[in-house]
């Protein structure tokens, strides 16, 4: 029997506004930490008189009763994350970025910056002043500022009417001092609802099908919301800001009607659950593109994925009965690879057209396309390299049948790999390997069987991977494969039977558990469960 006590949820402070409809400001913010299962504190900044159709007041709280609240709760319930909206004054701003410094100096504390300048009804909530006193005062400590494009025009000081594109109205942004910048595009048109993000991880456009609704009251809030509380539970902000966004999606499906007007958007627990609400990430400023299922349908492998470095032992590979056989030759600092490349991949090309076995060529995917490949991986630094004419190249390679699959090691680069609609995506390292140096934590098999579910595509359990065990659990995850390395030894064609029993015994066994939500993969601190093998 277990006798630990539970740990108590991270807390979070939202410095923000009070909505006396109950939809947007501190209302909304509550029910984003209760979805995520965090513990709110609400720091009263100031008081509107609002309904579902109009603003008739806009009150800050006095100084003193708002600085109370700050010292009052870092003496007990200091934060993990701090969330600002709707500030009543400029001296709040002020104090309330002093009081910042001084916990940033304790420690790590990421800060969420929503700067909140109209209402949805269209009533102005800021003056000019207390606009640059945020500009001043708090964009440079914004672990992540998320506008919208009139709240990023209003702070870089240009007219609404002002046509300067996202990602320069991001840097510009960044430029004077937010860490990460996310520019929400849900008032905007289009099939897609089109965020952009500008942070040190990754850049495009995070899209989500648009949700026409009346009732949207209070998403701006519930996505910083959704991101504050991520960052509290150890996500960087790039993660978080796509699971604000999904937290986000789902409050609008749920809005409600109240009263005339706009109604509010209800954040509920389970939305980290839903596939349907994982974004794409376009991987450049070109506009992004929604999966369709039906134009990648084909089934693909299952079992035992084998990674190899030379020809011979792809062939021994396929001998001994794998799924599927990559053959991964890294060059030197000066790109040579040894031995001689075009002679490795024809032969391995031509093994796997002899024997049916699709085997993989990961990195020279130009050279691999010229020998006759069917199948090729790119990592995340390949795809980043990847200009129009190399994508368009890719596009007729796979018009033609060629198969793709992608790595990702975070929830960005999974939405990413999942804007090119890949045929499989691998989602590691599962357990820590010596494979390669790398900066993430591993993703266990929780986070691999949340891939599984939720990444639209066949997913590849890789790294770690060292004990047939090992790989019985990465099949009973729901995993389409499972990656051996350096298991396979001297002689892959007598190593893989047992592999491949060892994952015949997964997939009879009980089916992991999908989690509510992933844990953080990069980031100070590992997730305290995930232990080596």
């Amino acid at each position: 029997m277990n006798d630990r006590p539970t740990p108590p949820p991270p807390v979070i402070w939202s410095v923000a506004g009070h909505d006396s409809g109950g939809g947007a400001g501190l209302s909304a913010d509550q029910r984003a930490a209760d979805a995520f299962g965090v513990h709110l504190c609400p720091v009263l900044a100031a008081i509107t008189a609002q309904s579902t159709v109009a603003v008739t007041r806009v009150a800050p709280i006095p100084a003193d009763l708002f600085t109370a609240q700050l010292d009052t709760l870092q003496a007990d319930l200091p934060p993990r994350a701090i969330k600002t909206g709707l500030l009543g004054d400029p001296e709040q701003v002020q104090a309330l970025a002093q009081r910042i410094d001084r916990l940033r100096a304790q420690g790590p504390l990421p800060v969420v910056v929503d700067p909140v300048l109209r209402a949805t009804t269209g009533a102005t909530l800021a003056d000019d002043a207390l606009r640059q006193a945020l500009v001043r005062w708090l964009l440079p400590r914004a672990s992540l500022a998320t506008p919208n494009r009139r709240e990023a025009l209003a702070l870089l000081g240009l007219p609404p009417t002002d046509t300067t594109a996202s990602p320069m109205l991001a840097a510009a942004l960044r430029a004077l001092g937010a860490e990460a910048v996310l520019i929400t595009g849900g008032d905007e048109g289009g099939a897609l609802s089109c965020d952009w993000l500008d942070s040190p991880h990754a850049r495009g456009w995070l899209a989500l099908p648009r949700l026409a609704s009346p009732h949207n009251h209070g998403t701006g809030c519930t996505l910083a919301s959704g991101a504050a509380a991520a960052m509290a539970l150890g996500w960087v902000a790039t993660d978080a800001a796509v699971l604000g966004k999904m937290l986000a999606t789902h409050a609008l499906r749920h809005a409600r009607p109240v009263g005339q007007g706009a109604g509010p958007v209800i954040a509920t627990p389970g939305f980290g659950h839903d596939p349907s609400l994982l974004p794409v990430l376009s991987p450049g400023e070109a506009a992004p593109r929604w999966p369709n299922p039906a134009e990648r349908n084909r089934p693909g492998p299952q079992g035992v994925y084998a990674i190899v470095d030379s020809a011979a032992r792809v062939e021994r590979c396929i001998a001994g009965g794998a799924a599927l056989v990559q053959l991964r030759i890294k060059t030197d600092g000066a790109g040579v690879a040894s031995p001689p490349l075009r002679t490795e991949l024809s032969r391995a090309i031509e093994a796997g057209r002899r024997s049916g076995v699709p085997v993989v060529i990961n990195d020279h995917w130009r050279l691999a396309l010229e020998l006759g490949a069917v199948a090729l991986h790119l990592g995340q630094e390949d795809l980043l390299a990847l200009d129009a004419d190399d994508h368009r190249l890719l596009a007729q390679a796979r018009a033609s049948g060629v198969s793709l699959g992608l790595s990702s090691h975070s929830l960005w680069e999974l939405c990413r790999a999942r804007a090119l609609q890949p045929d499989l995506i691998a989602c590691g390292p599962v357990w820590r390997t010596a494979t390669k140096a790398m900066p993430w934590h591993p993703q266990g098999l929780d986070n691999l069987a949340w891939w599984a579910h939720m990444a639209g595509a066949p997913v590849v359990g890789i790294g770690g991977v060292l004990a047939a065990e090992q790989l019985a659990q990465v099949a009973s995850t729901g995993a389409a494969l499972g990656c051996v390395v350096r298991g396979l030894g001297e002689d892959p064609a007598a190593r893989l039977p047992d592999w491949s029993a060892a994952w015949a015994r997964g997939r009879q066994a009980a089916a992991w558990p999908v989690p509510a939500l992933p844990h953080p993969t990069l980031g100070q601190n590992p997730p305290a469960h995930l232990t080596d093998p």
